[in-house]
């Protein structure tokens, strides 16, 4: 990031570099840079022990980046290397974070005052220190009674006055007066003022004006608000619900607006007349950012989407995000009953994904539709194969996929309520038009008429068992007989799986009433059972471990066993604080080898956990800077260059390089040097200039990492006036040497007897590049 400093400062917890390469996004306590050009994760910046609730760019350095936690700190980052550079201690809670060009070495912060639902803005002064821990100075007050959120405080456009908004109240206090002004807007019981609450505020980056964002949908554009008595707002309408943010482009010649219509609104000049919309973004825009040139803008959805939008309003990229399952336009009501995913499961190796869907607005007017996904390569997502309406007359408990290896052909089988387990096939669905394949249904299954709670196939999908209220039932899949029934009267059956490998033989059951029990398959009887209140129960594919989360009043805990003893091999008590949904092992591509015993339950696999909150959360021994890949780390060295006139005859150099490639035969791409894992090239490109070695030092080391190791042909395989004329051609380079090497300095002599000894072990085509490069000056690189 190159560019003048910007007096606009930016406001939420979304904002990019100021040339727009990179994207910064809060995830919890880490800071995410994205490349906008590709969407990859370049970065993440961890250091915060608790959330992470604001970033900033330092106004005063376009290479750094601040940030504030719940954990009191202020962190300042050199985003580019991902390096910490400080840490300021503020001692408090910190809710929100600002910084302006004209605030010297100081930021602000919201934090909260003793009194319950009272915040205050306040500067603080981040001392220069050398050190990297930093005790900051004592807050300075500046507002009273604000918001908490970020998206309730703005700055003006020189840094002459900064506005808040909270409830029915608008302040704006002016730093050179030192005096605060303030608004009140109607708050009566009456239908016309009910919903007045401000939702948010954003500075005109230009002139003295600030829009501000309401619960009823209005937008509010206020100016002459350096007078209490003389000032106007004009109301601009659009939205049918709240407000959810505003953003100013970068030359103020336009708003922005979203909500919950999934909607975003530029009005033109700030008119009502000239307003323009981007439709269908898929879900409530929470937060919208501008970058500093102007070029791009991104919104952040509820859907934990990230839109990237070029200035035209046209989406260029999507960051994250989940897939659309109803495919229909969301409609905001708060009568209106939405469709509810209730279902999901993958099957056959990620190739098939089943969704149920589900809408009921009384009792006996259930809508249930049931589809059917096929995953495409080309464009790395699943695409609908086959919709179901009515699969079941009640609602479908659970869903699995027969995911053996020697499997014939696709099979799901679907749980309802309604008494029955369905078996569904991949079939023939061609037609006179096209060849096609679908989903239909095989067999119907039932067990007195009680309500089925859950299904599991075996490993070698030879079983499935379905749970039936208090009974398991086995099933034979071949011909779909029931073979054999496991009664626990302990309450219904919500969790089954079954052993894997050497564990097979055994089934693992767990009731509502907390206990779970394992049944020996071969035996058909009750192996052993314990008092546990399983929430989630997932088996690990690669290994006999199976993971079950019990939910305890301190928390979740973490139990890891196999079904052939009861004694579990690691425990972990309070992995969570809230109940944990969902778990689910990921195979690695690389076995770990932890040489801890209690770890080694996640050499083969790692265990992934969804909370009741919708945190994601996992168990690893690396950080996440760790777990990037070098071709992350390249592309930021990479987009790092500057536009200098160098760059651009390197840019066109490696486009020949590349173009030349490309028409090469396979033969010849074989020889190409690969310098993707050179020592010499990482230590250049990705170490930090200020603590590179000498320039004289990495230049040999440089050069000798692009020698190629080949095979040299002999003098005898080598035609003769092609070696005749090599010799004279290496004699008379040798002259040419000597006469050189006797003119240059000093000071290279040490470079020259290493070259040297490197010189005796090469063969004499290679020994002659060498000579060349001998000859060039490297002088300059010294040079003061």
């Amino acid at each position: 990031m190159d560019s003048e400093e910007s007096d606009s400062p930016q406001r939420v917890c979304n904002s990019f570099s100021s040339r727009c390469r990179y994207l910064f996004c809060v995830s919890g306590d880490f800071i995410k840079v994205y490349s906008t050009a590709t969407e990859e994760c370049v970065h993440v910046l961890q250091g915060h022990q608790n959330l992470v609730t604001g970033i900033q760019l330092n106004p005063h350095n376009h290479l750094q980046l601040y940030s504030c936690s719940f954990d009191g700190t202020i962190k300042l980052w050199d985003y580019l290397d991902g390096i910490l550079i400080k840490t300021f201690t503020v001692g408090q809670k910190l809710h929100a974070l600002y910084t302006h060009a004209r605030a010297e070495d100081a930021v602000f912060v919201a934090i909260k005052k003793e009194k319950p639902d009272v915040f205050q803005l306040v500067s603080v002064r981040l001392p220069r220190s050398p050190r990297q821990d930093v005790e900051a100075e004592e807050p300075c007050l500046v507002l009273g009674y604000i918001s908490p959120s970020p998206k309730c405080v703005a700055f003006g456009s020189q840094g002459e006055y900064v506005a808040a908004v909270r409830d029915f109240y608008l302040s704006v206090y002016f730093f050179k007066k030192k005096a605060t002004s303030r608004f009140t807007l109607s708050s009566s019981g009456n239908r016309k003022h009910a919903k007045n609450n401000f939702t948010c505020v954003v500075c005109h980056p230009k002139e003295d004006c600030i829009a501000t964002g309401h619960k009823d949908g209005k937008i509010r554009l206020w100016r002459g608000f350096d007078d209490e008595k003389k000032y106007t707002y004009t109301c601009l309408h659009w939205h049918h619900d709240l407000v959810m943010d505003l953003a100013f482009s970068a030359t103020g010649g336009s708003l922005l607006s979203g909500g919950r219509e999934s909607v975003l609104v530029e009005w033109r000049d700030a008119a009502e007349k000239t307003k323009e919309f981007l439709p269908r973004l898929g879900a409530t825009i929470e937060h919208i950012s501008v970058s500093p040139a102007g070029d791009l803008l991104c919104t952040s959805h509820s859907d934990n989407k990230i839109t990237i939008i070029h200035r035209n309003l046209e989406a260029s990229a999507v960051i994250q995000g989940l897939l659309d399952i109803v495919q229909q336009e969301y409609i905001n009501d708060y009568g209106l009953v939405q469709i509810e995913l209730t279902k999901a499961a993958f099957g056959c190796f990620g190739a098939w994904l089943a969704t149920v869907e589900q809408r009921q607005e009384k009792e006996g007017e259930l809508e249930l539709q049931m589809k059917l996904w096929t995953y495409n390569k080309k464009t790395q997502g699943f695409v609908l194969n086959t919709k179901v309406s009515m699969p079941h007359e009640d609602h479908i408990t659970a869903l699995c996929f027969c995911n053996a290896e020697k499997s014939e052909s696709p099979t799901l089988v679907t749980a309802s309520r309604d008494g029955r387990f369905k078996v569904w096939v991949l079939a023939d669905d061609s037609d006179i038009y096209r060849e096609a394949v679908g989903w239909t249904c095989d067999f119907v299954g039932s067990y007195h008429k009680y309500q089925a709670t859950n299904c599991c196939f075996s490993e070698d999908g030879s079983l499935l068992a379905v749970s039936f209220e208090e009974t398991v039932t086995i099933w034979e899949s071949e011909a779909w007989e029931l073979r054999c029934t496991f009664c626990q009267r302990a309450g219904h059956v919500r969790h089954l799986c079954f052993g894997r490998l050497t564990c097979s033989k055994y089934l693992l059951g767990a009731t509502e009433n907390g206990t779970l029990c394992c049944w020996n398959l071969l035996s058909c009887a009750l192996e052993w059972s314990t008092k546990l209140n399983i929430t989630v129960m997932e088996p690990d594919p690669r290994s006999e471990n199976v993971a079950a989360v019990s939910r305890s009043s301190g928390g979740s805990d973490l139990f890891v066993f196999k079904p052939s003893e009861p004694r579990p091999l690691y425990v972990q008590r309070n992995i969570c604080s809230e109940e944990v949904r969902w778990g689910v092992f990921v195979p690695r591509d690389v076995p770990n080898a932890f040489t801890s015993e209690a770890l080694q339950w996640l050499n083969r696999s790692q265990f992934y956990f969804l909370t009741a909150s919708q945190s994601l959360l996992t168990f690893s021994s690396k950080s996440p800077e760790e777990k990037l890949t070098p071709t992350s780390k390249q592309l930021l060295a990479e987009e790092s260059l500057p536009t200098t006139p160098f760059y651009f005859i390197l840019g066109r150099h490696r486009q020949q390089r590349g173009e030349q490639a490309d028409g090469a035969s396979e033969s010849e791409l074989v020889q190409l040097p690969l310098t993707e894992n050179v020592p010499a090239i990482s230590e250049l490109l990705h170490t930090p200039a200020h603590v590179l070695p000498s320039a004289a030092f990495l230049c040999s080391m440089f050069v000798n990492s692009l020698l190629l190791a080949t095979e040299a042909r002999s003098a005898e395989e080598m035609p003769d006036d092609v070696a005749m004329e090599e010799e004279e051609e290496s004699d008379s380079s040798e002259e040419e040497g000597d006469a050189t090497e006797k003119a240059q300095h000093a000071d290279h002599t040490d470079a020259g007897d290493d070259l040297q000894q490197q010189l005796s072990q090469l063969a004499k085509c290679q020994e002659k590049e060498l000579r060349k490069l001998r000859r060039v000056d490297y002088s300059w690189v010294t040079a003061p």
